[in-house]
């Protein structure tokens, strides 16, 4: 299992995703959720992917190969798609068929594997758009009455996105909120770990303008973390009934 989540903010966007992939209570193992793509000063495009590895790392190979095709053209490559709307389509045709793919070779052994996205991003002179891609292929949008969206282990660190995100948030609370959340999923499922990939995209900026991996013992997660604790505990025993 895996946790990712996106916020869209009128100062821009904040990605955060865990690197954690099991397969059993002694296989556990690191991979990394979160890939960008950009063309400078034309769009930014991040996915952050949850579900099955073999179905999300097989995506995310035909989506390159597609980039990298001397015939790529708009219907088919996110480097070319007019729209992200037309990224979402392309990543979510792209998602739709490797799962079908895959299903098929796994309908034998009465296996199944299933795997969504977050779509992120930004085509300059327009503005930035943020999708949760399905399985089927079909996704929905954040917009200002949910200005986040989630995949994975999602309801643990739900609670404080929606005491506290709003589309006026700052991208330094948006921040703080992300991995705030992530510390309570952290804490509740073990399915989800470190290190930890932080992506942020400024509005306009056409560009990842800060990306962070936190590993395991980071300081300053760590102090985040016991701050959060600390403000809950005390919060707690100042509510009477």
């Amino acid at each position: 299992m895996t946790y990712c989540v996106g916020l869209l903010l009128n100062e821009g966007m904040v990605c955060l995703s865990d690197t954690r992939t099991n397969a059993g209570l002694d296989n556990i193992s690191t991979y990394r959720k979160m890939f960008t793509f950009e063309v400078p000063g034309d769009r930014v495009i991040v996915i952050m992917t949850a579900g099955s590895l073999s179905v999300t790392q097989t995506a995310l190979a035909r989506l390159g190969e597609a980039m990298d095709d001397p015939d790529a053209t708009p219907d088919t490559s996110i480097l070319m798609a007019p729209t992200l709307l037309k990224v979402a389509e392309i990543i979510g045709n792209t998602l739709a068929a490797v799962r079908r793919d895959i299903h098929e070779k796994l309908s034998a052994m009465n296996q199944s594997a299933t795997a969504s996205m977050i779509v992120a991003g930004q085509r300059k002179g327009g503005t930035m758009r943020m999708f949760l891609i399905y399985p089927e292929g079909n996704f929905i949008e954040a917009t200002e009455d949910t200005p986040f969206l989630q995949i994975g282990e999602h309801k643990y660190g739900k609670p404080i996105l929606d005491r506290v995100v709003r589309p006026e948030t700052s991208l330094a609370d948006a921040q703080k909120a992300c991995l705030l959340s992530m510390d309570s999923t952290l804490r509740s499922n073990l399915s989800v770990g470190m290190p930890l990939d932080l992506a942020v995209i400024g509005h306009n900026a056409l560009r990842v303008t800060m990306r962070r991996r936190i590993e395991a013992g980071d300081p300053q997660f760590r102090a985040m973390s016991e701050a959060w604790s600390n403000a809950l505990r005390d919060g707690f025993t100042r509510i009477e009934i």
